[in-house]
């Protein structure tokens, strides 16, 4: 469809304005709102994703274009519920308590809801219990911890141990400059991710 690829262009290039305009076009022209988020919106946001995991963009491009999906998203939320589509899964993410890089997390919570992923944005220097909190009252899937300090890496520790002392069903991604595989393997999360694009991928092979 001619409309739903010049969005994706669009989208690309992170041109907001122009983004909300071609989802209305599309809604006008009788296109569900699930093939406008599928072949539009999210298609847009891969190609993005993409490019940036082979550094063929990088996280400005990554934030505009994100902006531009939510330009679109605005627009096409109520249109998704009231249809009936329901999001893949659902994630909370945070950067851990003693951490206030946002960075990182904000690319990751753009990432997820281009992957077409419900996210709860649960903000910086999140302690282990508000983790929880999000989780239970979410309903959580996934729960995604970023660290960027080597200091506040053992906080992600505690919020694993936190969650299973508490039974809840949740799997748990983690990620950030310091974080490794070794150490996700040592503190028994489930998956690590070494960037924002392979989130995604490690989310939806958790789901």
């Amino acid at each position: 469809m001619p409309v739903l690829d010049e969005m994706s262009q669009l989208l690309q290039q992170g041109k907001a304005k122009e983004v909300a305009e071609k989802v209305e076009a599309a809604l006008a022209e009788n296109l569900s709102p699930k093939q406008i988020l599928d072949e539009g919106l999210l298609a847009g946001m891969a190609i993005i994703g993409g490019k940036f995991k082979n550094n063929e963009v990088y996280v400005p491009e990554v934030l505009i274009a994100a902006r531009a999906m939510n330009a679109g998203m605005k627009i096409l939320e109520p249109q998704l519920a009231s249809a009936g589509v329901d999001p893949i899964g659902t994630i909370v993410v945070g950067t851990v308590k003693g951490d206030l890089h946002d960075i990182g997390k904000n690319l990751v919570c753009m990432m997820f809801k281009g992957g077409g992923f419900k996210v709860i944005d649960a903000g910086i220097d999140v302690p282990a219990e508000k983790f929880l909190e999000l989780v239970k009252e979410h309903d959580a899937d996934i729960l995604g911890c970023s660290a960027l300090l080597t200091t506040t890496m053992p906080a992600i520790k505690e919020v694993v141990d936190a969650v299973k002392a508490s039974g809840a069903e949740v799997k748990i991604i983690i990620g950030g400059a310091p974080v490794t595989q070794a150490y996700c393997d040592e503190i028994g999360a489930d998956g690590y991710a070494p960037d924002a694009a392979s989130a995604v991928d490690v989310g939806k092979s958790l789901l």
